[in-house]
């Protein structure tokens, strides 16, 4: 057959699943709800439905009920990652090429580096309210906090969202590192005062059931997406959730990174005997002393009650769903926005000291600060390699589930490269709303990056994207090719070398058989097509010596403590000039 003629039968298999989707109880007036639950830093095999031990009955549910993606990815951090799921165009041309708290000062404000979503895309919320839908946003936004990026300016009709990159699950307006003067809150696009506290996944979708509730007369369908900040730092918890981990994780990680990766591979997600590299900040459980080992396992114990928690108020709407009738009219979207978090904030020890505590049994609870780090973030990853902020499969290969839709069949798993920038084009499609292609409403905009994922959802395609399609990645430095099964990939230190590797992430999803001397053709290949897909993306080099980490603290020290404290600290550097003055004075005349 040639490539004509399988276009042709592509398209008419697709038309044929389509009629199909409407004898099955949805006619072509009708168009779904959409619910986006997006969590935070949640590993690969943190759900159970992809192998992990925590429980989420709820999202096995959906999951049972639609298609898991085994080979899903986004950026290795929150910000760029959202903004393509709310844009479906690559980060570096949508304006975030970095998070903003990581970003290089010489990077900040040059094209695709403001930090905060360009002029030049439209939002998916703007394409669905246009076209007739209700739109709501709670929880977390972080893709820009000035008055035109707030979700009610990009198409939200209400909204309620954390601008920043995180904050206290407790306590709404406490910061969880001093990079800002306070967390900003945004309620239909006002800064709002939130509560003194509360739980942050239950209040978010207490107001995402407020506001599918109030527009429920209207008979428009709506979209909802739910930003949680479960799993982010801090780690906090219901005590109930808590109790139910109690000395789970007394074997430690290695054991239970090995546990998930067997029961992943049971499950059909990956390969029997998937092979794994032991990372380099992996500590050694052995060698831990007692007390150690049970504070670590506590602190395993708050991370899967985080993830309970969420699991139990996602529950909440989809019960609130059924008995409103408005479930079986529902596709739900559930992914996180990057791998696990395997940071270990030694840099923040100080800040931590004066406005946390550590302390082992109050982990969880309110003013108590859990950090996972980057032992337990490689069980989360399990069998993946790397972790947040890095471009191995571990910070970008996240889970994906796609439920709900109408006449696909269920319970199945897809194995081909998908993309966070498919997203938009899939949901759009869904709701027959064409896609705006390079302008919308009389304004330039960049066309969608991604494709439908329809044709695998209905069983009409075995791949998202052509076998030879290079898709290209870039994040601080880490760098990425995917080409069919194949990826090719550059890691920074600490975590990675700064060296080329080559690998088929199907067969080895754990990256630990480098092919570049097996296909030495193909990885030179590859590389010429990295250097392309950076060319056409603006992508920036690094500074030399660059580190997230410490990026972290020069762009906190600049861009908020010299601000905010400016005038003291002017006058403590000139009374401690006067002072030094002074005393040279003196000691001079004493020599004289």
């Amino acid at each position: 057959m040639n490539k004509t003629a399988a276009a042709s039968f592509k398209k008419w298999m697709l038309a044929l699943a389509m009629a199909a989707f409407c004898v099955a109880g949805t006619a072509s007036t009708t168009r779904p709800n959409i619910v986006v639950l997006l969590a935070d830093d949640w590993g690969f095999t943190d759900v159970g439905a992809f192998g992990g031990e925590i429980a989420t009955p709820h999202l096995d549910e959906l999951a049972r009920r639609g298609m898991r993606f085994s080979n899903f990815h986004v950026a290795a951090s929150c910000a760029p990652t959202r903004s393509m799921l709310l844009t479906g165009v690559d980060n570096h041309r949508n304006g975030i090429g970095n998070l903003r708290e990581t970003m290089p000062q010489s990077h900040l404000g040059k094209p695709g580096y403001l930090g905060s979503l360009d002029t030049n895309v439209v939002t998916v919320a703007t394409l669905l309210k246009d076209s007739g839908y209700r739109t709501y946003i709670t929880g977390k936004w972080n893709v820009g906090s000035e008055p035109h990026n707030r979700p009610d300016q990009r198409g939200f009709d209400r909204s309620i969202v954390q601008g920043d990159t995180g904050s206290d699950n407790w306590e709404p307006r406490k910061r969880y590192l001093p990079h800002a003067a306070k967390v900003d809150w945004f309620e239909d696009g006002k800064e709002t005062v939130m509560p003194t506290d509360y739980y942050s996944t239950e209040f978010f979708v207490d107001k995402a059931l407020d506001y599918i509730n109030s527009g429920a007369k209207s008979g428009k369908p709506f979209f909802a997406y739910i930003g949680f900040q479960a799993n982010h730092v801090p780690v906090q918890a219901p005590q109930v959730f808590i109790d139910k981990y109690k000395g789970r994780y007394a074997q430690g990680w290695t054991a239970l990174r090995q546990e998930r990766r067997d029961k992943a591979a049971e499950l059909g997600l990956i390969p029997k005997g998937t092979a794994m590299q032991t990372m380099s900040t992996t500590q050694d459980w052995a060698r831990l002393s007692g007390k150690d080992k049970h504070h670590q396992a506590r602190e395993m114990e708050v991370y899967a009650a985080m993830a309970d928690a969420m699991d139990h108020h996602v529950g909440r709407l989809v019960t609130h769903l059924k008995e409103t009738g408005q479930y079986e009219n529902t596709v739900f979207v559930f992914l996180s926005d990057n791998g696990a978090e395997g940071s270990d904030y030694a840099d923040a020890t100080i800040w931590l000291q004066t406005q946390y505590t550590q302390d082992t049994d109050k982990l969880g609870a309110k003013g108590a600060y859990g950090i996972p780090g980057p032992s337990w973030a490689s069980a989360s990853v399990s069998p993946l390699n790397t972790y947040k902020f890095y471009a191995g499969e571990g910070g970008i290969r996240v889970p994906l589930i796609i439920s709900g839709v109408a006449g696909m069949p269920q319970n199945r798993i897809h194995h081909s490269l998908a993309h966070v920038n498919d997203i938009v084009p899939t949901l759009l499609e869904l709701a027959q709303v064409p896609a705006p292609g390079s302008s919308y409403q009389g304004r330039t905009v960049e066309p969608l990056h991604g494709v439908s994922l329809l044709p695998v959802l209905y069983g009409t395609a075995q791949r998202v994207h052509a076998a030879d399609k290079p898709i290209g990645y870039e994040l601080s430095g880490n760098l990425a090719l995917f080409k069919g099964d194949l990826k090719l990939i550059k890691n920074s230190p600490p975590v990675g070398d700064g060296q080329w590797r080559l690998f088929d992430i199907v067969k080895d999803p754990g990256e630990t058989q480098d092919l570049q001397q097996q296909m030495p053709e193909v990885f030179k290949a590859m590389q010429v097509d990295y250097a392309a897909y950076a060319s056409a993306h603006g992508v920036l080099p690094m500074p030399e010596g660059y580190s997230p980490t410490r990026q972290v603290l020069i762009n906190s020290f600049v861009n908020y403590w010299i601000p905010a404290y400016k005038t003291p600290v002017i006058a403590v550097l000139l009374g401690l000039g006067l002072l030094v003055t002074g005393w040279v004075v003196r000691r001079r005349g004493r020599v004289r």
